[in-house]
């Protein structure tokens, strides 16, 4: 028996999630505010709602995949959002990447409506999501989070509960810092290996199951070597996720000398107009270039 899902937001993560979905039998009705994005889903066997309100009002469960609070709050709760429509009792699963406390605000508004709340950011990006094999961070009461599975096992092999409403936002940040200096420190060993004539290409395997591999080095080294910049992720959003944990480390007085220089790094990149590429593109940085080919 298929899931009656709500999605909202189908940028390049929710159409992912969206794609995936569908393509395990699961009935969703989509809403975006770009009608292109919806029109890929609808091809794929989507519903498309006219509203947020609109398909939370057809759906049993609401996923969310947004780029800010605010945008989070405005789908919500904003008029025609998922509260003006839900039915009490309603699940939402907020997939987005937003800051822990706005989390646990949303998460009280959600409650005096009659609605339930699970943060579960992912890990894994688009390519995961399309295989159902998502990394994803939970936060939220048991049953709730346990219920959440049932739509999210379709997209993930790894879930796991952290604690209440905003602790999976907050392992995500978590997950980011972990990140964001993986890409740096990749990019910048890719760029002694290409300096120093060793194949960079080979050094993945060469180092596979060492203490130094992981799947950063092994996606990445790869793709810094050949300037293999295709999107599955954008470098404005690792400014906005480090920016996050600096905001968290602030607020828990812990210092993060490394991530700071991680976010300059990735500031200068947006500054100098790479924002909207992957990852990848950091590679520029070490070679004082801008060689980003369409």
């Amino acid at each position: 028996m298929s899931l009656k899902i709500a999605l909202i937001g189908a940028g390049a993560m929710g159409g992912a999630i969206g794609t995936r979905l569908l393509e395990t039998g699961q009935s969703v009705q989509v809403f975006d505010l770009d009608e292109d994005r919806v029109a890929v889903l609808v091809e794929r066997g989507a519903h498309a709602a006219p509203s947020a309100a609109a398909a939370a009002a057809a759906s049993d469960y609401v996923v969310i995949s947004l780029n800010s609070p605010s945008i989070v709050e405005m789908a919500v709760f904003g008029p025609d959002g998922v509260t003006m429509g839900a039915q009490k009792g309603t699940l939402i699963i907020d997939m987005s990447s937003i800051d822990p406390d706005a989390t646990k605000a949303f998460a009280a508004r959600a409650a005096e409506a009659g609605l339930r709340w699970v943060d579960s950011p992912l890990s894994g990006g688009a390519p995961k999501a399309l295989t159902g094999e998502l990394t994803l961070m939970a936060g939220g009461a048991v049953a709730d989070v346990a219920d959440a599975h049932l739509v999210l096992r379709h997209v993930a092999t790894n879930y796991t509960h952290m604690g209440p409403v905003g602790a999976g936002q907050t392992t995500k940040l978590i997950n980011q810092v972990l990140c964001g200096l993986g890409f740096l420190g990749v990019a910048e060993a890719t760029k002694l290996a290409l300096d120093a004539g060793v194949d960079a290409e080979k050094v993945p395997v060469a180092l596979r199951g060492g203490r130094a591999d992981s799947a950063i080095l092994q996606e990445y080294m790869p793709r810094f070597a050949t300037k293999d910049y295709r999107r599955t992720g954008r470098i404005d959003n690792m400014v906005k996720d480090l920016e996050g944990a600096q905001d968290l480390a602030r607020r828990t007085h812990t210092a993060m000398p490394l991530t700071a220089l991680c976010l300059e790094i990735h500031r200068m990149m947006t500054a100098s107009g790479l924002g909207g590429e992957d990852q990848a593109a950091l590679m520029e940085f070490f070679n004082g270039t801008k060689e980003i080919s369409e």
